[in-house]
């Protein structure tokens, strides 16, 4: 399962306006879905900009 981090603090406007900070695992709970992850990674967002991106892989 992939893992990522959040590059820019934003409110998630579609998980109860929960406030990721620079620097934070995304997301605190549950499973990601696609979707969101992909909108999060580009600029087609309120900010304009990525927000989120992936971790290496440890393997």
């Amino acid at each position: 399962m992939s893992k990522y981090v959040v590059l820019k603090s934003f409110s998630d406007l579609e998980d109860d306006k929960h406030i990721y900070r620079k620097g934070d695992k995304y997301p605190f709970r549950g499973k990601p879905k696609k979707p969101r992850i992909d909108k999060l990674m580009s600029s087609d967002n309120k900010l304009g900009e990525p927000l989120i991106t992936e971790l290496e892989s440890d393997k």
